[in-house]
């Protein structure tokens, strides 16, 4: 037994000492081994869209308050009721004209008084005027005396005046007519502008108040959204940009425009508004909340899927393949839409690039792509 372990030591020392992670190591072995499979993709020439995201609640374009005209009258009917459309001149409320009908009898007997008083006035003024011319003729031919003249003279212009305060008083009763004319129509409240009635605070048997509105209407229909926009967004937006809007319960969306961009940014929110005008407001109701994607701007570009992109120190960049080898580019990106982003320079349309960044490839290392699925 002890000299069969003694030759069997013998024939190991005997065996060649070069171990087999050495012929691996050799350069010829190290080519022999296969490149990685690394999932590749193709920059492509799609339509991206800028969008900018806003919410907020509807309400109207131009709210209208509808107040009485005449004060201190009785209200007497209602005609009209919240949620009714209204055209503009639409009788909404009637008040009573019993005290105004009456100060206007009283002014159309005083009216007969005052035409009555200027063919008096008139006949009264030209006799003493004619007083006057002889009591002058009679002083000139020494007949009378000056005294006499004088007070002709004076009684003429004493019925001169008479009959203009008489015919300033029938321009007077007319006004004073006029106006109670006017506040009898005024007392059939109508609607200002064409719209719906949003709310009432009228009642049967109030008195008319200015400083209390007895309708709230919104002009035309007309509705809006007003959104608010994050800070930095807002000098993106311009009026007459196309808008989606989404309202909670609706069927599908809806098209709005962007009328105004409000000037001023909230000190608290840091939020600035937009308001967006709603094409087709059948069914909205002011105090619905909405979303609102607001296009900026479409545009044909190159584009890669934004997982494809890494962060260095210096930007933006991606590992572009060409054959078996990953170069890093940098790259100056655009828009962001639907997981693509826009690739400025760096990249063209056709080019193949590491799919995913973060996959261990760095600049230079051989790999074998593999196309990625659609």
């Amino acid at each position: 037994m002890r000299l069969t372990i003694t030759l069997c030591t013998a024939a190991l020392f005997a065996l060649p000492m070069s171990p087999l992670w050495a012929e691996a190591a050799s350069p010829e072995a190290a080519a022999a081994v296969p490149a990685p499979h690394i999932t590749v993709t193709t920059v492509q020439s799609r339509t991206l869209r800028d969008i900018v995201i806003a919410s907020g609640l509807i309400g109207a374009v131009e709210q209208v308050q509808v107040a009485p005209l005449v004060e201190g009258q009785q209200i007497e009917a209602l005609l009209a009721d919240i949620g009714d459309q209204v055209t503009e001149g639409q009788v909404l409320a009637r008040l009573s004209t019993s005290t105004l009908t009456l100060q206007k009898a009283q002014l159309t007997a005083s009216l007969a008084a005052a035409r009555a008083a200027i063919p008096q006035g008139e006949a009264q003024a030209d006799e003493a005027q004619r007083v006057a011319t002889r009591a002058e003729t009679l002083l000139a031919q020494g007949s009378s005396s000056q005294a006499a003249a004088d007070k002709a003279r004076a009684a003429a212009i004493g019925a001169v005046q008479s009959l203009e305060a008489a015919r300033a008083n029938l321009a007077l009763v007319e006004a004073q007519l006029a106006n109670v004319d006017l506040m009898l129509s005024r007392t059939e409240v109508k609607a200002p502008v064409a719209g719906e009635i949003t709310a009432r605070s009228a009642q049967v048997g109030a008195i008319a108040s200015a400083a209390m509105p007895m309708f709230s209407m919104i002009r035309d229909n007309a509705l809006e959204l007003r959104a608010d926009v994050a800070e930095g967004d807002v000098l993106r937006l311009a009026p007459g940009q196309t808008v989606t809007l989404h309202l909670v319960g609706d069927t599908g969306p809806r098209k709005g425009t962007v009328r105004l961009v409000e000037p001023a940014i909230d000190t608290a929110t840091r939020m600035g508004r937009v308001r967006i005008t709603i094409d087709d407001a059948a069914g909205v109701r002011p105090g619905m909340y909405a979303m609102a994607e607001v296009l900026v701007t479409e545009r044909e570009t190159a584009a890669a899927p934004i997982t494809a992109l890494g962060v260095s120190a210096g930007g933006q960049t991606a590992l572009k393949v060409t054959g078996d080898t990953a170069n890093l580019v940098p790259v100056t990106t655009g828009i962001r839409d639907s997981g693509w982003i826009e690739i400025l320079s760096g990249l063209a349309p056709g080019d193949q690039i590491v799919a995913k960044a973060g996959a261990f490839v760095r600049d230079g290392d051989r790999i074998t792509p593999v196309a990625a699925k659609e």
